[in-house]
């Protein structure tokens, strides 16, 4: 039996062990925190009974992985739960651009830009599993879907705020800058529309859910799975050098490639190693955790009952200060998204008391404190929230690298989303999931498709070890 060691339990790291396990490799993950589950993990923080995701919120492209849905993760406690309004994205007018899974229903809501947004939408959201198969692997393949393709490629392309100009409405243009600004990019460079479209098509076909008890149900499903299938799991491991492990036909690291430089060492061919150090970093993420008495007293009602919301403002606002942030500039009103996953999970509650889940874009690496600026983005979309608030907790861009290596400056979706890295990620390589040591593969987000709890990255990482053992 061949075996092989994955180290770091995020979600493509158990993806990837899973990939192996079921090929009738023998797999042990190693994990430095005491807990698994890299950026999909949950708990309670400051009131007993309440849930929080610590990281990882809601998971339109997990239910619509392609890996994910070959699993059987119901059997192992997986539950998807969905809210009753998908995304929305408020307005200081009172209104707000709103998402339902519904094309059809959206469109209505969107009123006179609702028929463009449907001739966009409703042909993505028919293709998404196609297109999905087609961009969640590396771009070295013959296209199986060349039409499906090259729809969403000719929207994907373009600048989000080129794309954003179909629409005549704050409300439509609002609601794509938000989904489009989770690539913290620029919304006026190149292929800025890409995440965006990707993320409007995978609510449209999926919906917005999220993991009954938290991110981290995810995680401990996959980890489940490959329990039950010979794998092993340690936690409490940190490895230091490629040496110091158990001798293996196949090696996976779920770690950024600044971490494979340092555990490869001089085993790194030297153009491997310079590219590894030449990957650029995304800004980075100030988390702030709620618990809030009633909720969030949103001014719009569509907020209210919305699991996720992106609080930003207009287009030009949201790209404004996605520009700040990528120059280096902390700006004066972030774009911040929130989510309220006890709307579609009650049982993340503690009574009236709930769970809120917010970040904010800032610079990579930012020192300050982005607490009152997230608050003051919240109460001026939600007049009250303060008074409702019970605790507050916030992470630090330098605590969100603490509790994961990978989030090196806050960088929670490993790399920047250039025009070039975000589609050859890491590296310029026919194989992006190889680093020039033998047996050796990076598959976290670092590789493609990129960030997101899919399990996309650990699966094509395991598919290439697979050619070789």
């Amino acid at each position: 039996m061949s075996e092989a060691v994955v180290v770091g339990s995020g979600p493509n790291g158990l993806a990837a062990a899973v990939a192996l396990a079921l090929r009738g490799v023998s797999v042990t993950v190693l994990e430095a925190a005491g807990e698994i589950g890299g950026g999909a993990r949950s708990g309670e923080l400051d009131v007993p009974g309440v849930v929080h995701d610590h990281c990882s919120a809601a998971h339109p492209t997990g239910v619509g992985s392609p890996f994910l849905r070959m699993l059987p993760l119901e059997r192992y406690g997986l539950r998807w739960r969905w809210p009753e309004v998908d995304l929305a994205h408020p307005l200081d007018d009172g209104s707000a651009g709103v998402m339902l899974r519904s094309v059809a229903d959206t469109a209505a809501l969107l009123g006179a830009d609702g028929g463009s947004w449907r001739a966009l939408f409703e042909p993505l959201a028919a293709d998404f599993d196609a297109v999905a198969a087609e961009i969640m692997r590396p771009v070295t393949h013959l296209p199986a879907h060349p039409v499906a393709l090259a729809r969403f490629g000719l929207r994907a392309v373009q600048p989000a705020t080129v794309l954003a100009r179909r629409w005549r409405t704050a409300q439509a243009r609002a609601l794509f800058a938000g989904t489009a600004a989770h690539a913290f990019r620029p919304l006026h460079s190149p292929v800025s529309a890409a995440i965006g479209v990707m993320m409007t098509a995978a609510g449209h076909r999926y919906g917005w859910p999220v993991a009954e008890g938290g991110s981290g149900a995810v995680t401990g499903a996959l980890a489940r799975m490959l329990r039950a299938h010979g794998g092993r799991i340690e936690t409490g491991v940190r490895v230091r050098s490629l040496a110091e492990l158990p001798a293996a036909e196949a090696v996976l690291l779920d770690v950024s490639p600044q971490a494979a430089v340092e555990l490869a060492g001089d085993r790194l061919p030297v153009r491997v190693r310079r590219a590894y150090e030449r990957f650029r970093r995304a800004p980075g993420a100030f988390k702030v955790d709620l618990v809030v008495e009633g909720g969030v007293p949103w001014r719009n009602e569509h907020c209210r009952r919305a699991g996720f919301v992106h609080v930003g403002g207009t287009l030009e606002e949201v790209a404004h200060a996605e520009r700040e942030v990528v120059r280096g500039r902390m700006p004066a009103r972030p774009v911040v998204l929130v989510a309220q996953q006890y709307l579609a999970d009650p049982g993340r509650s503690r009574g009236d008391l709930h769970p809120v889940w917010t970040y904010a874009h800032v610079p990579h690496g930012y020192p300050g404190d982005a607490t009152p600026v997230v608050l003051e983005q919240l109460e001026r979309f939600a007049p009250g929230l303060r008074e409702r608030v019970v605790a507050v907790r916030s992470r630090s861009t330098a605590e969100m690298a603490r509790y994961n290596p990978n989030y090196a400056g806050g960088d929670i979706i490993m790399g920047a989303n250039t025009p070039v890295q975000a589609v050859l990620r890491p590296r310029v390589a026919w194989d992006p999931y190889r680093t020039g040591v033998p047996g050796v593969y990076l598959c976290s987000a670092a590789t493609p498709p990129g960030a997101g709890v899919h399990g996309m990255c650990g699966f094509n990482a395991a598919r290439s070890a697979l050619r070789s053992l």
